[in-house]
């Protein structure tokens, strides 16, 4: 089965085994509409996996329902431009091109479980990223605001702090009615002082859910040299609730941008930087990578040894992102239990064969 996922809706499409379409349906991306759809599927025989588009966006409801129904579930990658000025685009023809790709073995992998710890501690992220981007803007504006208010008050906040400059706006008393600039500007400056003060609070309420969370989760990880709840977040937020679906190291390690990719031709055989990959996760093994350069004896004696072959400080981090890269994956996978998938197409395990 194939399924073309929507806000509101979901098209799903459904071939045999040399690829005609059998049927299609369409039906409402609520509890009943994916019980509807199995139904639907199962009444052409056994369904033996599902190629779904957005399973971490649209397709995340419709994706734990057919994990929790026994389907096995094969993350699909939208179609390219170039097949789509050939063949043309509706949601019928995506859902088929979804079915005809998870049939073939062409599927990019199997998607994050979503339904343990780890989506509860991406959750907490997103919304603690959100809440220190308020805070930002509201520093920012605090300090927008005093270059053009009036010489008197700019004078005597210009030169703190941004944590005394919270503090002194925030006790400010500018009265129920404004009359003056001085006033309104009072009543502005304590205005934003109060929210960067209740932002605060809310970061750090997330913060302390978040360790909570982490050291339930991978302590293995925490305890790694270097590593924080921060990164340790990112890394497992990468990796999802099932590890094992990534066929191995080399696999974690280019979701995090620290693989070299092959770049020879002819006679020079060379590798270019990996500019692609989750940002946030080759930032947080980057980071791992300075705090390990500046108090692990090992990684000291490994910069060492290195500089002294005549390798430059960029390149000897590149070589230590990608090793930290590999521990962190065993350690991850350290603590579940893999299982080989059971989906068969003509290219051999689909689960086990696509990262």
């Amino acid at each position: 089965m194939g399924v073309d996922t929507h806000l509101n809706f979901h098209v799903a499409v459904v071939p045999d085994r040399l690829g005609s379409r059998l049927g299609e349906v369409k039906v409402p991306t609520t509890g009943k509409g994916y019980g509807e759809l199995v139904r639907w599927a199962e009444g052409f025989g056994l369904v033996r996996c599902a190629g779904v588009e957005g399973t971490g966006s649209y397709g995340a409801g419709l994706a734990r329902h057919l994990k929790a129904a026994g389907i096995a579930v094969m993350e699909v990658e939208r179609p390219m431009r170039r097949h789509l000025r050939r063949r043309g685009k509706s949601d019928p023809i995506d859902a088929e091109k979804a079915a005809r790709a998870a049939l073939a073995g062409e599927a990019a992998g199997v998607p994050k479980s979503g339904d343990g710890e780890v989506e509860m501690i991406r959750t907490l992220r997103s919304a603690r990223r959100s809440a220190v981007k308020a805070r930002v803007q509201a520093s920012n504006l605090l300090q927008t605001m005093i270059v053009t208010a009036p010489e008197e008050l700019r004078r005597r906040l210009h030169a703190l702090p941004t944590k005394e400059l919270v503090a002194v706006a925030a006790r400010f008393r500018p009265g129920g009615e404004p009359e003056d600039v001085e006033a309104a500007t009072r009543f502005a400056l304590r205005s934003v002082a109060r929210r960067h003060e209740a932002l605060s609070e809310e970061i750090a309420g997330l913060d302390a859910q978040l360790e909570r969370l982490v050291a339930q989760a991978a302590p293995e990880v925490l305890a790694l040299p270097g590593v924080g709840t921060n990164h340790a977040a990112t890394l497992l937020v990468l990796a999802g609730d099932n590890p094992e679906r990534l066929k191995s190291e080399a696999s974690f390690a280019s979701l995090c941008g620290v693989s070299p990719i092959e770049a020879s031709s002819g006679k020079v055989v060379r590798h270019r930087l990996n500019r692609g990959g989750n940002r946030d996760a080759n930032r947080a093994l980057h980071m791992i990578c300075v705090v390990r350069m500046g108090s692990d004896q090992r990684t000291r004696s490994y910069v060492a040894r290195r500089t002294a072959e005549g390798k430059s400080k960029r390149e000897i981090m590149r070589c230590l992102k990608r090793y930290i890269a590999r521990e962190v994956y065993r350690v991850l996978l350290s603590s579940t239990t893999v299982e080989p998938s059971p989906i068969r197409s003509q290219r051999g395990f689909v689960g086990a064969d696509v990262a």
